[in-house]
């Protein structure tokens, strides 16, 4: 079956994306090579296995697989799913070099991720992503981890995938919000630091809103070489990889006010956090005040959140946001560091954004509600 490949070259833990359709049916062709015995453990949630798990299994063939099905959700990725994920491995005495395989959406990913970096000091994984928004983001780069009652992913490890599959076929059976979802994080690749890429998804959201295959595959091999770009110069965060992050930092403050629940997926929650931040940007001066519009435009066609007022629901008020901000990540000494644009493709980080701009933004945004 064709697929097309995008390496991910760090030194010593080089691994390989592959994208295509039906990946998974040929499932044990591909892990052959990093197999030291026929036996895989599968962390997986309900929803996934129900779709997809006899296909999987298929597609292993003679490699024996047991398997871990968790509650689907964001609240699976907490201490007690780590612990639960964790026990699986070490209860059924799986070996420090045995695959642990990650077959699932970003929750799935990071949880399954952050028990193989920690389980025997250390297992492999392979990713096998199946929503868009795991396919182009959280299954590349080694960033695992779950959520904790202080913020979102505030417990992690860096620990990168063996192998990712990412099998565009089983996108045809995701429901249209948690595609919708994903698309928050293709977009946001071309706001910064693609802006041809941006040209294209503007010309051709149809045919990926559809899931047709050649505009899936451009739209998941270009935003898969741009992360592994930006991961292969920056794998721990210190400076580029950063960028990121676009959106992120509205988006995280965002799901902890409603509660890591179905109110907002995190895609969601990334593509109003990216139309927030090119709100920011125009405010201050430092992008076009046409570039808001067009990004709202186009989520609005593609049918995605991209203001607050999509939250159902109550939300903070803007103070209660500006502190649930503070716990990111990203602060350094104490202050807030954005990622903001010169334009759509020019993405940078700054700590250089005056509170007094942010809270007054998103005090109108919840006004306007």
């Amino acid at each position: 079956m064709t697929h097309r490949t995008v390496p991910v070259p760090l030194p010593g833990r080089d691994y390989e994306i592959r994208i295509g359709a039906g990946l998974i049916a040929d499932a044990a062709t591909h892990l052959a090579p990093l197999l030291r015995r026929p036996r895989v453990a599968v962390i997986t949630e309900a929803r996934v296995a129900a779709a997809h798990r006899a296909e999987l299994e298929a597609g292993l063939g003679d490699v024996a697989s047991e398997w871990l099905v968790l509650e689907p959700g964001e609240a699976t990725k907490s201490w007690d799913g780590l612990r639960r994920a964790t026990e699986f491995l070490l209860e059924g005495r799986f070996e420090r070099t045995d695959l642990v395989v990650a077959f699932g959406g970003g929750v799935i990913g990071d949880l399954a991720g952050f028990a193989a970096a920690t389980a025997r000091r250390g297992m492999p994984l392979v990713q096998i992503p199946t929503t868009l928004l795991a396919q182009v983001d959280s299954s590349v780069g080694g960033k695992t981890g779950i959520n904790t009652p202080q913020g979102k992913n505030l417990a992690g490890a860096f620990h990168q995938p063996s192998l990712v599959l990412a099998d565009l076929g089983l996108l045809a059976t995701l429901p249209e919000r948690d595609f919708l979802a994903g698309y928050g994080e293709v977009v946001k690749y071309g706001l910064l630091g693609d802006a041809a890429f941006f040209d294209w998804l503007e010309a051709n959201w149809q045919a990926v809103k559809a899931r047709e295959e050649a505009a899936l595959m451009h739209a998941v091999h270009r935003s898969c070489e741009m992360k592994a770009e930006i991961v292969v110069r920056d794998e721990t965060e210190q400076g580029d990889r950063a960028l990121l992050n676009l959106g992120h930092t509205f988006c995280h403050a965002l799901e902890a006010a409603t509660g890591y629940s179905d109110r907002l997926l995190h895609g969601e929650g990334v593509a109003i956090g990216c139309a927030l931040a090119f709100e920011l940007s125009a405010r201050l001066g430092l992008c076009p005040q046409e570039d808001p519009s067009r990004l709202s435009a186009h989520l609005a066609a593609m049918g995605t959140k991209r203001s607050l007022a999509d939250i159902p629901g109550d939300l903070p008020d803007a103070e209660a946001l500006m502190g649930l901000m503070m716990q990111d990540k990203k602060v350094q000494d104490g202050r807030l560091r954005f990622i903001l644009a010169r334009g759509i493709g020019g993405a940078f980080v700054t700590s250089d954004v005056p509170g007094d701009a942010v809270r007054d933004m998103l005090a109108e945004a919840l006004a306007a509600r």
